[in-house]
């Protein structure tokens, strides 16, 4: 069974008469990363917020390590908001260790640290340089670095990739991969469903300031499967119709394979045993769903 680090409990949370959050409940298992999911104004941030101690739930509770947390708690969490805020007339060297010294880290460790994390992303030159003569996606890295520089258990990053290039984004997914490898829980809130797949583990998809969709990333595409086959046969060779068993799908830019939906209550393994007898198939593989389409028909029927 998963030890779960953060759990969140039935919570509510309204501001002025709107229900921000609706008895949410999650559970973030230690060294996950976990998908935080939603369109603008689910509850996302709200939540985020609580997690963080900066505001309070008006019922329910969230629990570390199965305690209800307190203020304290606070240094065992580095958090990325989705809206960068750093001192732009400080030297980058200089405002890291600031930041590192207010999370409780030694000057010593701290100055460390911040030049083992300018090296890794490549800023060493930049260390005595203003923040305001950086590009905007090395400001981000700083801002990175300063939030993972304590080694916190619990991270929380809102859309951490915006504003990055392939080449930095990537860069980036391998840091947050290593930083979970290494023993960090980390708490993913994003609207970039590549991204999700590429490092969440679980997830909760929240929409209207409740949660409509929950669990492992993997689960959740079976659940979803259209029961669509993606099918190569020898070249110069068609593909027959067989309208009782399954349906030819329209060709779509991109795609090579041709996909077929296979009817319902009909057998996979007895499209593919026709299929093999009538059309000289080389090859096939079930065509699961994109969290990109499962998060936008989970919105829109929700």
């Amino acid at each position: 069974m998963e030890n779960d680090f953060i759990q969140v409990r039935d919570v509510v949370k309204q501001y002025d008469g709107h229900i921000a959050l609706n008895h949410v409940s999650l559970n973030v298992p230690q060294g996950c990363i976990y998908g935080l999911l939603g369109p603008n104004g689910a509850g996302k941030t709200s939540l985020i917020r609580i997690i963080n101690m900066i505001t309070r739930q008006d019922s329910g509770e969230v629990l570390m390590d199965g305690r209800p947390m307190v203020p304290g708690d606070v240094s065992n969490i580095g958090y990325l908001p989705e809206e960068r805020g750093l001192y732009k007339k400080m030297n980058v060297g200089e405002q890291i260790v600031y930041l590192a010294r207010l999370k409780g880290m030694s000057k010593l460790d701290a100055r460390n640290a911040m030049r083992q994390w300018l090296a890794r992303f490549d800023l060493t030159e930049w260390e005595n340089k203003k923040l305001e003569a950086l590009s905007k996606g090395m400001a981000q890295k700083v801002q990175f670095i300063a939030t993972v520089i304590h080694q916190p258990r619990l991270l929380i990053f809102d859309e951490p990739f915006s504003g990055f290039d392939p080449v930095n984004a990537e860069q980036l997914k391998v840091e947050i991969l290593r930083l979970r490898d290494e023993g960090s829980t980390i708490l993913f809130s994003t609207h970039n469903m590549e991204s999700v797949e590429a490092v969440c583990e679980q997830i909760s998809l929240i929409n209207h300031s409740q949660v409509v969709l929950q669990g492992h990333v993997s689960d959740i595409k079976q659940q979803h499967k259209k029961n669509i086959i993606a099918i190569d046969v020898r070249e110069g060779t068609q593909i027959a119709a067989n309208d009782a068993l399954f349906t030819l799908l329209p060709a779509a830019a991109g795609r090579q394979a041709t996909h077929i939906k296979v009817n319902q209550g009909i057998a996979v393994r007895d499209v593919i045993a026709w299929l093999n007898e009538h059309c000289q198939l080389t090859g096939f593989h079930e065509v699961l769903p994109s969290m990109h389409e499962i998060f936008i028909e989970t919105v829109k029927t929700a």
